[in-house]
């Protein structure tokens, strides 16, 4: 039996590592900057007042990206919000290899273009080669049911590479098909 390999995972492997070592000049292929793994956060305020928030979140998380969250908690008490140490406030995923580039490629080819409206994404970066791209409504994701979601949230997603600065990691995404807005530099 064959093992199933992701089409992106191929993709970087015969396409992208080829265009970005002539285009940066890498003399060896262990040069070239990689997609290290994708993280998607969640932040669930509503979870002081309502405790279902936070499971509902892990559901639909888990939907998303085929794999269960952690509940992240609060660090310090906030009295003004009503938010005590160590309350969950917010779920958190961290994919790699293989569920890494299943959820990009879902991201890129079917939720991003179901946004309305959608005309690119913003192509700042962090100044270390790592992108954090916000999404305004959990129901652009396909896994998603509109009528069993409790409260439209909207959701985090970064994606962490091992490049040195801001050029190689943004050319490594767009090599990968990210649909980055049209801007007067690029």
């Amino acid at each position: 039996m064959e093992k199933y390999i992701p089409a992106l995972r191929t993709k970087y492997q015969k396409e992208v590592i080829p265009s970005l070592m002539k285009q940066f000049g890498y003399k060896n292929i262990m040069q070239v900057p990689k997609l290290e793994k994708i993280i998607i956060n969640q932040g669930v305020g509503a979870a002081i007042a309502d405790k279902k928030m936070i499971d509902n979140s892990i559901t639909e998380i888990t939907n998303i990206t085929g794999q269960k969250p952690i509940s992240t908690m609060s660090k310090k008490d906030i009295s003004n919000f009503k938010l005590r140490k160590d309350m969950p406030i917010g779920v958190k995923v961290t994919l790699r290899s293989d569920r890494m580039f299943e959820f990009m490629e879902r991201l890129i080819n079917i939720s991003l273009p179901r946004i309305r409206d959608f005309k690119g994404i913003e192509s700042k970066l962090d100044g270390r080669g790592n992108y954090t791209l916000g999404i305004k409504e959990q129901i652009i994701f396909p896994e998603i049911d509109i009528d069993k979601i409790a409260k439209i949230m909207g959701l985090e997603i970064t994606f962490v590479t091992s490049a040195s600065n801001d050029e190689e990691g943004f050319a490594l995404l767009k090599e990968f098909g990210i649909p980055f807005k049209k801007s007067k530099t690029n």
